[in-house]
């Protein structure tokens, strides 16, 4: 053992227990700063140890330094990464005679009322749940949190992309104002592009204040393995293109390929889950499903069996793209691509881990786009890249969705102390003043005198089933739940229930096929009965989505000859060759190209879908106002002229606009109805917008290419 620190009970079964003769690099490295108090972000690839790096020098803290009652939060952004961790924290906390227990929305009352009643050492929990404990009648919050002295954040960066992040950041300074102290922060994050500023967001108020490490001793490897004795080893990495036309070929390909062996394949969307594991079964291959629209006893059983099979494939989202143990992996298989490295990696790191063994990666392409993007992909990652993880601008939104919420935690909060609540952290500080006035007004807050507490349109919007509505920042689209008898399958999207067909209605879920016998439409309910085959799978998508500004540069450079430093199968180069030549007017090496005739105008910018919303704002009269951009392009007037052209482009880097909001995008972004309209507009526009990709464009030479003036 290299860690003389750790608590001597810890090292004693980290070498008798665990069978290691020495800590890897991160958890050495972790054990001085985070006994220290520093906040913290522990970097390693998937599988490099980080969960053990944090709560090895922590329950030494709690040892040494006397913690007692709940001391320790551990959250994560999936119940079943939660579920999947708690036997292995369980028994390490176990060895020094402490106590781990769970609570999130799959949690019943008993189990919930054993932790009120007596509260374990260490909780494991999500956001939502401790947001749904904060604003609890039932929860005495100041004795919960009393002992309350730190928090591991698990797959920090999948929170800090998104506002489910901005939600934990002022759930966290909430939960230091309830227990009257500064709480230590530690992220535990896979390979991203910028730790110091992923560190700097996550410690919130205390940034520039408290003592902050980021512990990254792996952090320029891709892969990582780890033998039975505990000594680390690079494996080898084989990555590998093809293309394959239909999901019935890519079925065909997996039920030839690897036979003997465990697959995770993972696919873009719930509906190319349920066709591809429809296929596979349909050619007799063990198959197991899973996405976030299957019950949770569904996915439970699906993940257990492949974990404890061989010779199966398991099919999902990127719902197992995190750390959820499925066993040892022999091998992943992408359909089409994911549409970033981080991501690509997460889904790599899943094989490799068996000394021996390599990480690997077979993609099936579905068709010629998907060729093209995952071979930018990889051509990106082949070159180091890895994109930073940066927060949604302007969370204006949560900063409403906070004040009520803490309106019903406190019951009654000053008209002039609330701002003291989220400890001068933006922009939960004094800059919400608009936010707090609009809520008055709108009688989502009242107030009597100097005090505020909840309004009467609050209760009515979210009060339901005690403001369970609240505890969560993101909108569930509306969707039916499938039954076969008693038993729970999933959910399914009510369009395929309204839709007029010839015959049975029939489903697709869980990849197997159902006739639906009967609707309850007042409960949102739908039963079925199996099958042999058949039927259709769809579930709404919403928000603008798109390719970023370094993936859709990439993809241009491939179009311009350059290749993945990866293995292609014959058939992918020969249809890569086929889409090189078809894309040969949309691309030059010495910048953007405006290229077609009369109504069919384009500027390609290969520049990604907020840079071109960009753009095309500031365009203005220069754009189509018809589906004016993609990832790739902007459609221009027909009528363009170089001259046109120029005078209007002259000035375009000093004048960049933001992009334009469709009134039904206001309808994704939750508690926008709390908000000003120009405030939500104002916030929506931010984060479809990207200035620095649409300033580079502009900078660049375009070339007009075959276009008849």
């Amino acid at each position: 053992m290299t860690a003389d620190r750790l608590h001597p009970v810890l090292g004693h079964h980290i070498v008798n227990s665990l069978g290691w003769r020495s800590l890897r690099p991160l958890q050495r490295d972790a054990v001085e700063p985070l006994l220290a108090g520093d906040d913290a972000v522990l970097l390693a690839p998937t599988a490099g140890g980080k969960t053990e790096a944090a709560m090895f020098p922590l329950l030494t803290a709690m040892e040494e330094k006397h913690w007692t009652g709940l001391s320790l939060l551990y959250v994560c952004p999936l119940k079943a990464l939660l579920n999947n961790l708690e036997p292995r924290l369980d028994g390490y906390a176990s060895w020094l005679g402490r106590r781990v227990a769970i609570w999130h929305g799959d949690v019943g009352a008993t189990g919930r009322q054993r932790i009120l009643s007596d509260p374990p050492d260490i909780l494991l929990t999500t956001p939502e749940s401790l947001e749904a404990m904060l604003v609890s009648t039932k929860v005495d919050q100041r004795r919960l949190f009393a002992g309350l002295r730190a928090v591991v954040v698990d797959e920090v960066h999948a929170f800090a992309g998104d506002d489910r992040g901005w939600h934990l950041l002022a759930v966290l300074e909430r939960l230091s104002r309830v227990c009257g102290r500064p709480v230590q922060r530690v992220g535990l994050s896979a390979t991203i592009g910028n730790p110091v500023e992923l560190l700097t967001w996550l410690q919130g108020s205390g940034r520039g204040s408290r003592p902050a490490t980021v512990v990254a001793p792996d952090a320029g490897s891709t892969a990582t393995a780890v033998d039975t004795s505990g000594e680390v080893t690079s494996p080898p990495i084989s990555v590998e293109l093809d293309h394959v036309g239909s999901v019935d070929n890519a079925a065909a390909v997996l039920a030839a390929l690897h036979r003997g062996e465990k697959r995770l394949v993972f696919c873009d969307s719930r509906a190319l889950v349920e066709k591809l594991g429809a296929a596979l079964r349909e050619r007799g291959i063990t198959t197991f499903l899973s996405h976030a629209s299957l019950s949770t006893d569904e996915r439970r059983r699906a993940e257990t069996a492949f974990a404890e099979a061989r010779d199966c494939v398991i099919v999902s989202t990127s719902t197992l793209e995190l750390g959820i143990d499925v066993g040892d992996l022999d091998r992943v298989v992408q359909i089409n691509t994911p549409m970033t490295v981080a991501s690509f990696l997460q889904r790599l790191g899943r094989t490799g881990r068996r000394a021996g063994s390599a990480r690997n990666c077979l993609f099936l392409a579905l068709d010629e786009r998907s060729l093209l993007w995952a071979a930018g992909l990889l051509r990106l990652w082949g070159t180091g890249y890895v994109e930073p993880v940066t927060a949604p601008p302007e969370p204006r939104h949560i900063v409403a969705q906070q004040l009520l919420a803490l309106c019903l935690q406190e019951g009654t909060v000053g008209h002039r102390l609330w701002t003291g609540e989220w400890n001068g952290l933006a922009p939960f500080d004094l800059s919400a003043e608009p936010i707090v006035a609009h809520l008055l007004a709108e009688s989502f807050v009242e107030a009597d005198g100097e005090m505020m507490f909840i309004g009467p349109r609050a209760e009515e919007r979210f009060g339901r089933r005690h403001f369970m509505g609240m505890t969560a920042v993101f909108t569930a689209p509306p969707q039916f739940t499938v039954f076969e008898g008693r038993r729970e399958i999933g959910l399914t999207d009510p369009s395929l229930l309204t839709d007029k067909i010839e015959g049975p209605r029939l489903l697709l879920l869980a990849g197997r096929s159902w006739r639906v016998t009967w609707i309850d439409w007042t409960r949102k309910r739908c039963y079925v009965e199996a099958v042999d085959r058949g039927g259709r799978a769809r579930w709404h998508t919403g928000g603008a989505g798109g390719a970023g500004f370094a993936l859709s540069r990439s993809v241009r450079q491939v179009l311009l000859g350059e290749d993945p430093p990866v293995r292609m199968t014959a058939r992918a180069e020969k249809v890569l060759a086929d889409v090189r030549a078809a894309e040969m007017s949309t691309v030059h090496p010495g910048g953007p190209v405006i290229a077609g005739r009369g109504a069919d105008l384009r500027w390609w910018t290969w520049a990604g879908y907020r840079a071109n919303a960009t753009l095309a704002a500031t365009l203005g009269g220069l754009s189509d106002g018809v589906q004016r951009f993609d990832d790739t392009s902007i459609r221009l007037r027909g009528d363009l002229t170089v001259e046109l052209w120029r005078d209007g482009t002259a000035d375009a880097a000093q004048r960049l606009c933001l992009p334009e909001i469709d009134d039904r995008a206001l309808e994704g972004l939750k508690f926008s109805e709390a908000l000003p309209r120009r405030l939500a507009v104002a916030t929506l526009a931010a984060r479809l917008a990207d200035l620095d990709g649409a300033a580079t464009v502009l900078a660049e030479h375009t070339r007009f290419v075959r276009v008849a003036w």
